[in-house]
């Protein structure tokens, strides 16, 4: 489209920007002989580089010149695979397991400076007294003017017990703040709850870690013992952009009736053909035991809505795509995100490796993820005059070299009208910067309050925009048999 805009879902700092995959982690496997080797094209390659090493103006490294090759090789593929050396594959790691050093802030951006969302609490940041709505305007000596915002995040980011000063712009004060900050090791709850009134409650993963599914039983538990009488659950997946496969299979096997398919994935190796079910070996640490083993029965059939928008991807795209096949919730929000691919990490060395899109994944009906995502059953905007910049964010069928929907070809077609788009963009654009920024879960949370309505058989607000036809989503909290194993 026209004018897109950049996700602008909250960042835990320091965890990885952009798109999360759900990832799968492998060493380098020896794999057999395939076909030769392109010998010409190799030749090339080598006189390329020989022609650098002689003409260049400068003198460059081998060592830089071979690794940018391999980096550039690896991104033509598509927008998710990438050559990791080793403070990006440390990055991924630290990511996936919850915890990473930096400052503890939630961060967006706002007029070219890092706007600070929240602060996550007993983190450095919120123990220096930085509050939800600062300016950052300089880290240390540097202007945050003109940085993305990956690139903030990153010079925030660094060893632990080092500083950083930020300079703060902060409402209601005549002069700006400078506050420094001693960067720590932050672990992220990556899941959170509240009993928002009685018998109804809310139940948010922000990201897939590898202790999710863990933090989420105990969640659970503690919904239940604060109120075992519970008619309605909201499950929250808004703005997480995924992470690792266990988790979204955990997720949806709380759910789901034991032993149920929950996503399938297709590939060119043998074993990226698959199906990935909700049993304990899919989803449960060897050395912990089932997480979901003590969980109430009442989960299984309570009334579900699960909440979702374009920030949601990849493994939470497979979690709402499952509910929604078995009709255990109803999905409601905006069109997800659209990534359907999986990255498996192929190590290279001890600290380098490969990101590498290996399949495609595909819903217990077979439904591709891929380029579309999951179209809600119940379509509702963010806010109640308007979807303000969740519709304007980009998408997966936005990004250059995107893989294709191998199921339906069409839906590489933006659906969107091209009249008038630069013109409602602006007016969205405007609109939004009116708004105070959305806390999810908080007493203004307007899709959470249509969610709680639907669970109540309340009226829900609809979107007025034109998007797919859905019928009136019909929910089966029964445990039934699946006939959808298939890709």
């Amino acid at each position: 489209m026209g004018s897109k805009f950049k996700n602008i879902g909250l960042i835990s700092l320091g965890m990885i920007a952009g798109i999360a995959g759900s990832m799968q982690f492998d060493a380098m496997a020896q794999k057999n002989a395939g076909p030769p080797l392109p010998v010409d094209e190799l030749r090339q390659l080598a006189d390329v580089f020989g022609l650098i090493k002689s003409d260049y103006v400068e003198s460059v490294e081998d060592k830089k010149l071979l690794t940018e090759a391999i980096s550039g090789m690896v991104a033509s593929l598509d927008p998710h695979s990438a050559y990791l050396d080793k403070k990006a594959f440390k990055e991924l790691r630290e990511g996936t397991q919850g915890k990473f050093v930096g400052l503890g802030i939630e961060v967006g951006m706002e007029d070219g400076y890092v706007k600070v969302i929240s602060p996550i609490e007993d983190s450095p940041a919120y123990r220096a007294g930085l509050k939800a709505g600062d300016l950052i305007t300089r880290l240390d000596t540097t202007p945050v003017k003109g940085m993305t915002l990956d690139e903030a995040v990153k010079k925030m980011r660094g060893e632990p017990n080092t500083k950083i000063s930020l300079t703060i712009a902060r409402k209601d004060e005549d002069k700006p703040l400078i506050i420094t900050i001693i960067r720590q090791e932050i672990r992220v709850q990556s899941v959170k709850s509240k009993v928002v009134e009685p018998g109804y409650a809310w139940l948010r993963v922000s990201q897939f870690q590898e202790p999710t599914v863990d933090d989420m039983a105990k969640k659970i538990n503690a919904i239940y013992a604060q109120d075992p009488n519970l008619k309605g659950l909201v499950l929250d997946l808004r703005n997480d952009p995924g992470g690792v496969l266990p988790g979204a299979i955990g997720v949806s096997a709380a759910f789901l009736p034991k032993d149920v398919a929950i996503v399938s994935t297709n590939g060119q190796l043998p074993d990226s053909k698959a199906t990935f079910y909700a049993k304990r070996e899919y989803y449960g640490s060897r050395a912990i035991g089932d997480p979901l083993a003590k969980l109430p029965e009442a989960v299984k059939k309570v009334k579900m809505v699960v909440l979702v928008n374009t920030g949601s991807a990849s493994a939470s795209e497979i979690v709402a795509g499952a509910l929604q096949d078995y009709k255990r919730a109803a999905i409601m929000g905006t069109q997800t995100f659209g990534k359907g691919s999986v990255q498996t990490i192929r190590q290279l060395s001890s600290d380098t490796a490969v990101k590498l899109t290996t399949a495609r994944y595909y819903t217990p009906n077979g439904r591709s993820i891929q380029a579309k995502g999951i179209v809600p059953d119940l379509m509702v905007d963010e806010n109640a005059d308007g979807d303000g910049l969740n519709g304007m964010r980009l998408r997966e069928a936005d990004l250059q070299k995107h893989l294709s929907n191998d199921k339906d070809k069409e839906v590489e077609m933006s659906t969107k009208n091209k009249v008038d788009e630069l013109e409602e963009e602006q007016r969205l654009a405007a609109l939004e910067k009116k708004r105070k920024p959305l806390e999810f879960g908080g007493k203004d949370d307007f899709q959470l309050a249509q969610a709680i309505n639907y669970l109540k058989g309340l009226p829900v607000q609809l979107s007025k925009a034109k998007v797919e036809s859905k019928k009136e989503p019909t929910i089966n909290n029964k445990d039934e048999k699946k006939n959808g194993d298939k890709k």
